[in-house]
């Protein structure tokens, strides 16, 4: 079954606001899965509440984003160009052990290789572009409780992880379907 989720370019002179996971060390776009009875909108929203602690205004979208061949499925995400309209800035939630603002020149490591994309289409000020990011789902997880369970059994070191789950996507797998 594929999955639907929401990512959130909150963006202020120039620079974007990324997470740092808290279960592995990996930069991202603060967001998540849309919950039953939400719309996209809303969850939007409540991800960027939950994982920065910030209040946004959506004020685009920038676009959405295919991984027809991740798990069983494959994961589609909408991305959402937002501003700050209130709250605090969390460095720390239940999902984040930081928070950080970026410039296009100085994005950190290691990301979800897939978001390094949609950074720059966001902070390019990309909107209503559909983009296939044809990254594969790992051989041999089954899926993300089975990789959980490997990382705190020892059996999959955090430096593995993130080896494995950062591998950028070349050329031929990061297109435009929509421009």
């Amino acid at each position: 079954m594929p999955t639907l989720g929401v990512n959130i370019a909150i963006v202020e002179q120039d620079q974007i606001l990324l997470t740092l996971r808290s279960d592995f060390p990996v930069w991202c776009l603060p967001g998540g899965a849309v919950e039953d009875g939400e719309t996209l909108a809303q969850a939007a929203i409540r991800e960027a509440r939950e994982e920065t602690g910030l209040e946004v205004r959506l004020t685009g979208l920038v676009g959405t984003y295919s991984r027809p061949n991740w798990r069983a499925g494959g994961a589609h995400e909408v991305l959402f160009a937002a501003r700050r309209a209130g709250g605090e800035l969390l460095t720390a939630t239940a999902e984040t052990t930081d928070a950080g603002w970026f410039g296009e020149r100085d994005l950190p490591e290691p990301m979800f290789p897939w978001h390094h994309q949609r950074i720059l289409d966001a902070l390019q000020g990309r909107r209503g572009i559909a983009r296939v990011q044809d990254v594969a789902w790992p051989t041999g997880i089954a899926n993300r409780q089975e990789l959980y369970q490997m990382r705190d059994r020892g059996q999959l070191p955090m430096q593995a992880l993130v080896d494995t789950f950062c591998v950028r996507p070349g050329p031929e797998d990061d297109r435009l379907e929509v421009s």
